[in-house]
C-alpha cells in the first residue's frame, strides 16, 4: 500500500502550503478587472495554469544556445530555444500581445498583457515588446510598413528561418548601442553606404535584443549623420550578413537571448530622414518604455501572489502568518507599492490610447518607468523574505522575480538617462509640462495632504532642477503622479495609506515601517 504523499518514512509533512495551483491571473486581479478589457480573461487563465508556470520554469532553466556554424563549418548565426520557450511565444503571440494595440484593441489591453506575462515568464516578453513597439516606427516608410506590419501584428507565431514574405508572422528586434558609447548612440561608428535603393552596413552592436528576430531596427552613420535602418535577417535565397558573436550571460531574463552582433556589409533599408535616426527610432523607444513601466508592476504582483499564498497557509507561533501584525504591516506596505505601480502604469497606457493625451504620455511614461522600477527590487526582496529560507530556493519562483527586478530599470534607458529625459522633456516641450500640471491639479480637493504635498513640491521646484538634483525631482514628481491616480481611483484604504506613507514624512525606509494606516483594508485589496 503506497503512503500518502505527506507521510514519509521518518515524519509527516505538515504546515507546508500546497502548490499555488491554477489561478486566473486576470479574474483574480481587482485592478485589471476594473481597468482592462475582460477579453483578457482567457489569457489570464492560460498563464495562470500550473502547467504554464512549469513551461516558464523550463524555458528559464534551459536557456537559449548559440549555433554559429553547421556541421560542415558554414555560418548559421542562429539561436536554439527549448520547446517550452516556443510554447510561451505561441501562447502570447496568439493572444495578441504584439497585436492588440494595432488591430482594434488598445494600449491598455497590451499593457495588461505585459503585466500578466511578467508574472509567469518575463523572458519571452522582450521579442514581443520590441515587435509591438516597432509598428509605429515603421510607419515613416509606407512601403516597408505595408510589407512588414501585417506580419508583425499577426496573431500567430512562426519561428522558421525564412524571408518574411514566406512566413505567417514575424518579430522585430532592436540593435542600437555600441561598445564605445552605450546610451550615447551619437557616438556610434557603424557605417552605412549606398547600394542602389538599399544600403550596406558594416560595424558592431554591443546589445542586440532578441537576435532570433526576423529583422532589427538599428542606427548607422551616413554622410548626413546618424540614420535609422531596418535590417532583415533573411534574404531571398541567402542569409543577411549579420554575425552573432556571443549571447550575453545575464543575471536574469534567462529564457530570452540577448547578443552582440556584427554587420558585415549587411543589407539594410533606410527608415525616416537621413541624419535623423534618433528621432525616427525614438518612437519605438517611447513604446518600449510603456512595457518597461508595466513589467515591474507584473513582477511585483507575481511575487506578492506567492507571498500572500504562503502567508495565508503557513502557521508560525500558533497563528497563520497573515494574522501576525508585523507580517500584516510588511505585506500592506508592499501592496501599496504594487497598487501605485499598476494603476500608474495603466493610466499611462490610457494616455497612449488617446491622441489628445500624447503630450502627457511623453512625460508620464518616463516617470512611471523610473518609479516602478525603483520600487520593484524592494518589493520582490521583501516578498521573498516572507517565505523565509524557502524564498531563497529555486523550487519557488521568488529567486526568478528577484533576478528580474533590476532589468527594466536598466533597459530602454537606465535611471539617470530617464531622469535627464524627464528634465529635457519638461524644458523643451511646454505641452508636456502643461499636461502634467493639469493631471496633478485634477486630483486636488480630494485629500488635503495631497494638495499640500503638491503645493510644497511646486514651491520647492519653481524652476526645473539642476542635473545633480534630477533624481530627487523625478522621484517626488512620480510619487505625486501616482498619488494623483490613487486618490481618484483606488480604494480609500490604499489612497489614504499611500498619501500618508509616501507623501508625508511619517514612514521609515524599510518595508513594514508604517503606522496609522488601515492595514486590514489594504490587505483586502490584493
Amino acid at each position: 500500500m503506497s503512503m500518502p504523499r505527506s507521510q514519509l518514512s521518518t515524519h509527516e509533512v505538515e504546515n507546508q502550503p500546497d502548490p499555488l495551483g491554477d489561478v486566473n491571473l486576470y479574474a483574480s486581479d481587482p485592478i485589471l478587472r476594473a481597468t482592462a478589457p475582460d477579453s483578457l480573461s482567457d489569457y489570464g487563465a492560460s498563464l495562470g495554469r500550473a502547467k504554464t508556470r512549469a513551461l516558464g520554469r523550463s524555458a528559464q532553466r534551459h536557456g537559449p544556445a548559440l549555433q554559429l556554424f553547421d556541421t560542415g563549418g558554414r555560418r548559421l548565426d542562429e539561436v536554439a530555444f527549448h520547446p517550452a520557450y516556443h510554447e510561451m511565444m505561441t501562447l502570447s503571440q496568439g493572444a495578441g500581445y504584439a497585436a492588440t494595440a494595432w488591430d482594434g484593441g488598445s494600449h491598455v489591453a497590451h499593457a495588461a498583457m505585459v503585466y500578466l506575462a511578467s508574472q509567469v515568464e518575463p523572458g519571452h516578453c522582450c521579442p514581443l515588446t520590441m515587435t509591438y513597439a516597432a509598428v509605429p516606427a515603421l510607419q515613416v516608410n509606407t512601403d516597408i510598413a505595408a510589407h512588414w506590419v501585417p506580419k508583425l501584428i499577426a496573431r500567430d507565431y512562426d519561428p522558421r528561418t525564412l524571408p518574411i514574405g514566406h512566413k505567417r508572422s514575424a518579430t522585430l528586434g532592436m540593435a542600437m548601442t555600441e561598445k564605445q558609447g552605450g546610451s550615447d548612440v551619437r557616438a556610434n561608428t557603424t557605417r552605412a553606404v549606398r547600394d542602389g535603393a538599399a544600403w550596406r552596413l558594416t560595424g558592431h552592436k554591443w546589445f542586440c535584443s532578441a537576435p532570433m528576430s526576423d529583422g532589427f531596427l538599428t542606427l548607422a552613420q551616413t554622410d548626413t549623420g546618424l540614420t535609422c535602418f531596418l535590417v532583415p535577417r533573411w534574404l531571398e535565397g541567402d542569409r543577411n550578413a549579420i554575425h552573432l558573436m556571443r549571447l550575453k550571460d545575464k543575471l536574469g531574463n534567462t529564457a530570452n537571448a540577448s547578443s552582440e552582433i556584427e554587420y558585415h556589409d549587411a543589407l539594410a533599408y533606410q527608415l525616416g530622414d537621413a541624419g535623423r535616426g534618433v528621432q525616427t527610432i525614438i518612437e519605438m523607444v517611447h513604446h518600449t518604455r510603456l512595457d518597461t513601466a508595466m513589467a515591474p508592476a507584473g513582477l511585483m504582483r507575481g511575487a506578492l501572489m506567492h507571498a500572500m499564498h504562503w502567508a495565508r497557509h503557513r502557521r508560525v507561533f500558533q497563528k497563520t502568518l497573515i494574522d501576525q501584525p508585523l507580517m500584516q504591516s510588511v505585506l500592506a506596505d508592499l501592496i501599496l507599492d504594487w497598487q501605485a505601480a499598476t494603476r500608474l502604469g495603466l493610466s499611462v497606457a490610457m494616455a497612449f490610447d488617446d491622441p489628445e493625451a500624447r503630450p502627457f504620455a511623453r512625460i508620464a511614461v518616463a516617470l512611471a518607468k523610473f518609479l516602478n522600477n525603483k520600487l520593484c527590487p524592494r518589493v520582490t526582496l521583501e516578498a521573498m523574505e516572507t517565505l523565509g529560507g524557502m524564498g531563497y530556493v529555486e523550487d519557488t519562483p521568488m529567486p526568478m522575480f528577484y533576478r528580474e527586478a533590476p532589468l527594466n530599470s536598466i533597459w530602454e534607458g537606465s535611471g539617470n538617462v530617464i531622469c535627464l529625459d524627464i528634465l529635457r522633456t519638461l524644458s523643451r516641450d511646454p505641452d508636456a509640462l502643461e499636461a502634467l500640471r493639469a493631471r496633478l491639479d485634477a486630483s486636488k480637493g480630494v485629500d488635503a495632504r495631497y494638495d499640500q504635498a503638491l503645493k510644497d513640491h511646486r514651491e520647492r521646484w519653481s524652476r526645473l532642477p539642476q542635473e545633480g538634483d534630477a533624481r530627487h525631482f523625478a522621484e517626488r514628481t512620480a510619487l505625486l503622479l501616482a498619488a494623483s491616480v490613487l486618490v481618484r481611483d483606488a480604494p480609500a484604504a490604499v489612497s489614504d495609506g499611500f498619501v500618508a506613507t509616501r507623501l508625508e514624512p511619517s514612514r521609515g525606509h524599510i518595508a513594514g515601517s508604517i503606522a496609522g494606516v488601515d492595514v486590514a483594508g489594504i490587505l483586502d485589496t490584493f
